[in-house]
């Protein structure tokens, strides 16, 4: 480890690029004169972490302004300068990255989770603009980690979690192997220690059994490839302690039943060469089925390519062999960074840039998130989670996180392809859409130009930030009115916990001031977000309660038995286009219950539902008991009824779906009577099914019907069909 600027500077110079020497000089003597006097845990001078930072920033091969950023990283946030400061001294590029390196220290925050999720914002912003933000980091981090030791007990254990939770997953994202390995190995000898040394010794042990077992292998493949005439590099290793860790114990395995404990890596001059070595491994030993990978055709979203197989030596030893060419071997070591040569006009900024959209979707799907806990799920899901490869019918590629749905995928593709979606065939069948498709599957989303748009249950199915933030936009753009109501609905809800009485004004100023706290124009705009799932109620929970608590007083004792609580005065009866009018709702969509399927002429009742506007209901539905039972709190009935004009339209245009079941003989021509009855009655069929239960043959129909008075026709001409015996209405 460099000691001092004249050793870093020595491996600069033993490097190929070319550095602004005196300008690195410049920015290590600014950076040791701020923070002099300033000492780490471990007791040594502080300066020697920014140039350890500096050091590993190099050995990636970054320019002048990264290892410049490294050696300055903590100057604003531990000495008092300012980001305008290193900019006059050292140019905005710098300025910039040391930026994106500072913690928000100046603003305060309510807890410490909102705290990192903000630090994580600022530096996921940072690394959108300029992806040399995040290499810096984690160089920072894994020079933190090398030194951990000298922190306390909670702070190891702190810092360890923060780095196998985020540091680690951004590295293998990135593709920074070397790094996300060391980083691994280092938070497990904190998180686990006992464990860790349960594994290195296990693996030690097994090593030392076949301590010859590697180079006999490397003998062999090193004869069969000279013969051949290839020009290469053969390397050995075995399995890392936290990759043997997370097999032996998340997926409980045995150190036997770990293929890949010792691999080989074959390094070759072109891609061609890399298809001929794999044959040559395959003739020279027994290969293991299903145990072949192929990321050189299909690289993996961090740009790793190579080919993967698993073979048996003679010793009846599995090992792994990787083979790929020098150009993707760096890739493999370095990731992103290894692309990093801008000046040398190798790789534009705008290739790059287009390998890294994903931070910039990361940023564009979490600008309306306000909730630490999401956003952390939505960088575990989308960045952290092990990604599958799924196929569309015309051989593109889509990559998506583990046990995302088909409805995750149908957004990937294109946002009205997700709008539009009603169905999904993976491998030609048809699959439910909240199935996770699996590597190598071809899916085929099925979408309709009729389509009335997502379902709010999709926002509990999906699994990226991608789809969700989708799915929200558009009922934030299409469903105001129902987001409102919804939203109002959880706010009375709230209100209601705390047992003391208020009325419609008081309820109008308290959701002003919150939505003033906020950050919204007024409640309507707080509610339509909350219906949305813009924010979340526990988000708005506490300044609720602030405001209640400040704007209705507490009732006297002597008055409890006198008050009864006031809930918030409705808007005016308002018809929908459904033909029902409602008491108590403006504007909200109507949709029919399908457990009883009211047709006009039926009593009803309306319920306010959580997500989908107004539910309507027969009134003697066997389910509206078990809701009213569940509802004598929430209060969500509204009393609802046709409009007259529907009740007695003839008109075609107002149709409804009815149901019917039918208790027949078995005669083989009931079908074609039942259909040729609804024909002659100019009633469409939508849906046929037959069953046969003991010595009954049952018919379920769905047909389009105007109102009670048509399917009661209806139903007395089925009932007149040979061979039919009962006729009655809905399903059983």
């Amino acid at each position: 480890m460099c000691t001092d600027i004249d050793a870093l500077v020595k491996i600069l110079c033993e490097t190929r690029n070319s550095y602004d020497i005196e300008k690195i000089r410049r920015a290590y003597n600014y950076a040791k004169d701020l923070h002099e006097g300033q000492f780490r845990v471990s007791g040594e001078p502080y300066i020697m972490h920014p140039l350890a930072v500096a050091e590993i920033v190099a050995s990636l091969g970054l320019d002048t302004d990264s290892i410049c950023a490294a050696l300055l990283h903590d100057t604003v946030e531990d000495c008092g300068i300012t980001i305008q400061n290193i900019n006059s001294e050292f140019g905005k590029d710098v300025a910039m990255l040391v930026d994106g390196l500072t913690k928000l220290v100046h603003i305060p925050f309510e807890d410490k989770e909102e705290e990192q999720m903000e630090n994580l914002r600022k530096m996921f912003l940072a690394m959108s603009k300029d992806v040399r933000v995040i290499f810096i980091k984690l160089c920072d981090r894994l020079h933190n980690m090398r030194t951990l030791s000298a922190k306390g007990d909670d702070k190891r254990r702190k810092t360890a979690l923060e780095t196998m939770q985020v540091y680690a997953p951004l590295a293998h994202r990135l593709g920074m192997q070397r790094i996300k390995q060391e980083l691994e190995n280092l938070a497990l000898s904190y998180l686990d220690p006992i464990g860790y040394a349960e594994v290195k010794g296990s693996i030690e042990k097994k090593y030392g059994q076949n301590r010859n077992f590697i180079a006999n292998i490397k003998e062999q493949i090193t004869q069969k490839l000279t013969e051949q005439g290839f020009n290469f590099q053969l390397d050995g290793r075995v399995k890392s302690v936290y990759s043997i860790y997370r097999k032996m114990f998340n997926q409980n395995k045995s150190l036997d039943e770990i293929y890949d404990f010792y691999a080989v890596r074959v390094i070759t001059q072109t891609e061609l060469e890399c298809y001929t070595v794999l044959g040559i491994i395959h003739d020279t030993f027994r290969s293991i089925p299903g145990r072949f990978k192929d990321y050189i055709s299909t690289p993996k979203p961090n740009m790793y390519q190579s080919l993967h197989t698993t073979v048996i030596g003679r010793e009846g030893i599995p090992f792994e062999v990787q083979i790929r060419t020098w150009q993707m071997h760096q890739i493999a070591e370095f990731g992103v960074a290894a692309h990093w040569k801008y000046k040398s006009g190798d790789r534009s900024k705008e290739e790059i840039d287009n390998k890294l959209g994903w931070i910039a979707k990361l940023i564009e799907s979490e600008d309306d998130t306000k909730d630490h806990e999401e956003f952390m799920q939505a960088l575990k899901v989308d960045i952290f989670q092990d990604e599958v490869f799924v196929f569309t019918p015309k051989g593109d590629v889509i990559n998506l996180p583990q046990d995302a749905t088909l409805i995750d995928f149908a957004y990937a593709i294109h946002t009205a392809v997700g709008n539009r979606m009603i169905g999904a065939k993976v491998n030609g069948m048809i699959t439910p859409i909240d199935k996770s498709p699996q590597n190598g599957d071809i899916v085929e989303i099925i979408t309709s130009s009729s389509s009335k748009g997502p379902s709010r249950d999709w926002l509990k199915i999906v699994k990226t930030s991608e789809a969700r933030n989708k799915i929200r936009q558009w009922f934030k753009k299409e469903k105001r009115a129902d987001n409102i109501v919804v939203g109002r609905g959880e706010f009375e809800k709230e209100l209601k916990r705390y047992g003391r009485p208020y009325t419609a004004e008081q309820f109008d100023e308290i959701c002003t001031n919150v939505a003033a706290r906020l950050g919204y124009h007024g409640f309507e705009d707080l509610f339509n977000m909350v219906g949305y799932g813009g924010i979340t109620m526990s988000k708005v929970a506490a300044k609720l309660k602030d405001e209640f608590d400040r704007v209705v007083r507490p009732i006297e004792p002597e008055q409890q038995g006198d008050l009864q609580i006031r809930t918030v005065a409705k808007p005016k009866k308002t018809s929908s286009k459904n033909g029902v009018i409602v008491d108590g709702v403006e504007g909200c969509e109507v949709k029919f219950a399908k457990c009883c399927n009211p047709l006009p002429g039926d009593k009803i009742v309306g319920f306010i539902t959580k997500g989908y506007g107004i539910s309507i209901h027969k009134t003697d539905c066997p389910n509206i008991e078990n809701l009213r039972k569940k509802d004598e709190e929430e209060r969500r009935f509204v009393s609802a009824y046709w409009n007259a004009d529907v009740i007695q339209s003839k008109n075609d245009n107002n149709i409804f779906d009815a149901y019917i079941q039918i208790f027949a003989e078995n005669d083989m021509m009931l079908l074609a009577n039942i259909t040729n009855t609804l024909a002659d009655m100019r009633v469409t069929l939508h849906q046929i099914n037959t069953q046969m239960k003991e010595d009954n043959f049952i018919v379920n129909l769905v047909i389009s019907c105007k109102n009670t008075d048509h399917f009661k026709s209806i139903m007395s001409r089925l009932a007149a069909v040979n061979g039919v015996r009962a006729v009655k209405r809905g399903f059983s």
